[in-house]
C-alpha cells in the first residue's frame, strides 16, 4: 500500500459534530480535503450550511443538518439522512462543545450540567449511535476533541471554567474506555488534545493571552491548520493500529510545564 493510499479518504463518510465554524470547520475541511465526503452538524443551521456550501463548491460532497448533540432524536436523524444520502458512516468527529467561564465557588449547578450535557453525555449518545452503524460495517473511526485544560489543573488566572476542564478529562476517560470495547468490532476511538486556538469559546481568554503565550515553547497560538493534519491522520488507514490515545496539539505547551 502506498503512503497516498493510507491517508486519503476517498469513498469514506464523515460526521463532524460542531463542524459550522472554529475548529470544526477546519476539521470538516480537511476531510472534505482529503476525498471524505462531509456531513456538518450542529444546533446552528445557517453556520453548517455556509461550511456545507463552501466544501460543495470544491467539488466535495457535503451536508448540512441542524443537530442538539444532547438530543437522541436529533442524533437519530443525522444518522439516517447520511446513511440515507451516502450509504455509511466511516468517521464521526465529536467536536460539539460549550463552556461557562466562573469561579469555582460561584459556578452554578445548571451551568455545570450544561456544559457536562454537551461535551460528554452529547459525545457519549453520538458515538453510540454512529458505533452500531459502524460495527455493521466492520469499521470505523470515532475522535473526540478533548484540550490540555482536561490533563491537568489550570490557574484561574488563565481559564476559570471547571466545568470545561472537567469535561474534558472525562473524554479523556471515555475515549480509552471505548477504545477498548469497540476494538473487536474494527473501530478505532482516539481524542486530540488542542492546545490553545482562538474560537468562540476562548474568546473570553483574550485578558490572559500573554501569560498564556508564555507557557507556550512555540510562542503562538494554533492557527487554522494546525488541526487538519492530526484530524486526517486519526480518520485515515494510517491510524489504523492506534486506538485509544490522545494526540496533543499544543506547541508544547503540556510538556514544558
Amino acid at each position: 500500500m502506498g503512503l497516498n493510499d493510507l491517508f486519503h479518504l476517498d469513498n469514506k463518510t464523515a460526521i463532524v459534530t460542531g463542524g459550522g465554524r472554529g475548529l470544526g470547520a477546519q476539521m470538516a475541511n480537511a476531510l472534505g480535503d482529503a476525498g471524505a465526503n462531509v456531513v456538518v452538524c450542529s444546533r446552528d443551521l445557517s453556520a453548517c450550511e455556509r461550511v456545507s456550501s463552501q466544501l460543495s463548491a470544491r467539488g466535495i460532497k457535503s451536508l448540512a443538518i441542524r443537530c442538539d448533540v444532547t438530543n437522541e432524536e436529533d442524533i437519530q436523524r443525522v444518522i439516517r439522512k447520511t446513511l440515507d444520502t451516502f450509504g455509511s458512516i466511516d468517521i464521526l468527529i465529536n467536536n460539539s462543545g460549550t463552556s461557562w467561564i466562573a469561579p469555582v465557588l460561584e459556578l452554578p449547578a445548571d451551568k455545570w450540567d450544561k456544559v457536562m450535557n454537551v461535551n460528554l453525555k452529547g459525545m457519549f449518545l453520538f458515538s453510540q449511535a454512529a458505533a452500531k452503524v459502524m460495527q455493521k460495517q466492520g469499521n470505523g473511526k470515532i475522535i473526540n476533541i478533548s484540550s490540555v485544560t482536561g490533563m491537568r489543573g489550570t490557574h484561574s488566572a488563565l481559564l476559570d471554567a471547571v466545568a470545561y476542564s472537567t469535561s474534558k478529562g472525562a473524554v479523556i476517560s471515555l475515549t480509552k474506555d471505548l477504545a477498548v470495547k469497540l476494538a473487536a468490532s474494527g473501530i478505532q476511538v482516539n481524542a486530540i488534545a488542542p492546545g490553545f486556538f482562538p474560537t468562540k469559546i476562548t474568546k473570553a481568554l483574550e485578558k490572559s493571552s500573554s501569560a498564556i503565550l508564555q507557557n507556550i515553547p512555540a510562542g503562538r497560538f494554533g492557527n487554522e491548520d494546525d488541526l487538519k493534519g492530526a484530524a486526517v491522520f486519526l480518520s485515515s488507514k494510517a491510524s489504523d493500529y492506534i486506538t485509544g490515545q490522545v494526540l496533543i496539539v499544543d506547541g508544547g505547551m503540556t510538556v514544558s510545564l
